[in-house]
């Protein structure tokens, strides 16, 4: 027996479904594309001439976040600059200071011929370190004067000074002077009447003996009989 063909009826609804397939696919593929496209031309719209669009938000937040911390740095330092102005503020109160110890000086009459004449006719012509510290301890009390080499004031370059002076011994107003010129002995050795040089020139007495001297130590201070505060000394003697 033939089998019967596939035709009329049955060949009709095949076709028709095909029809209709071909035709939801081209609906609906040009309707996926242009969902696809739209963000990509949104971006692009959003944000014309720019290269790379997809990151360009989390930039700008980075940048944003870089620039608001150097903000954050300039005012950290900002903040130390009032430790700048205290040091200037203290160096010119120093410097104000120094300018009002030396018009003292001037307006007292420290400085002149006065060391001079002492020099040339000496109150005590014949040297002796015992004498030396008897005429220091006449001046104890007077009070510190930068600059100051007389029985007005003194610092303590200018106390070692006018003591020797009266003996004819004539010293500079310079403790790193005074302790370069004269000659250096032993701490045994050493006699009341010798200078003290301490800290390599920074300060100078007369002295005592047991770690002590007198001299004209500090502003505020008077002339005294004060402790050897340091082991960083020496000693040098004048007059031999």
């Amino acid at each position: 027996m033939s089998r019967p063909e596939t035709t009329g009826a049955l060949a009709g609804p095949n076709r028709r479904t095909s029809a209709l397939t071909a035709a939801i696919t081209a609906l609906m593929v040009p309707g996926i594309f242009a969902t696809v496209a739209l963000p990509a031309y949104a971006a692009n719209a959003a944000a014309p001439g720019i290269t790379s669009h997809a990151h360009s938000a989390a930039p700008k937040t980075l940048v944003e976040r870089i620039r608001t911390q150097s903000q954050t740095v300039r005012v950290t330092t900002a903040v130390a600059a009032p430790a700048v102005v205290r040091d200037e503020v203290h160096a010119t109160s120093m410097a104000s200071w120094k300018k009002k110890q030396a018009a003292a000086v001037v307006s007292a009459g420290l400085v002149g011929a006065s060391l001079a004449s002492t020099l040339a006719n000496p109150p005590y012509p014949h040297f002796s370190l015992s004498q030396v510290v008897a005429v220091a301890e006449r001046y104890t009390g007077t009070p510190y004067v930068y600059g100051g080499a007389s029985p007005a004031g003194f610092d303590c370059s200018g106390f070692t000074q006018f003591v020797y002076a009266q003996f004819g011994v004539a010293l500079p107003h310079s403790a790193a002077a005074q302790g370069a010129m004269g000659t250096r002995i032993s701490v045994a050795d050493a006699k009341p009447g010798d200078v003290v040089v301490i800290d390599g020139g920074s300060h100078v007495g007369i002295y005592l003996g047991g770690g002590r001297m007198i001299d004209a130590p500090m502003p505020g201070r008077t002339v005294g009989n004060h402790a050897i505060w340091t082991s960083a000394y020496y000693i040098v003697r004048f007059g031999i």
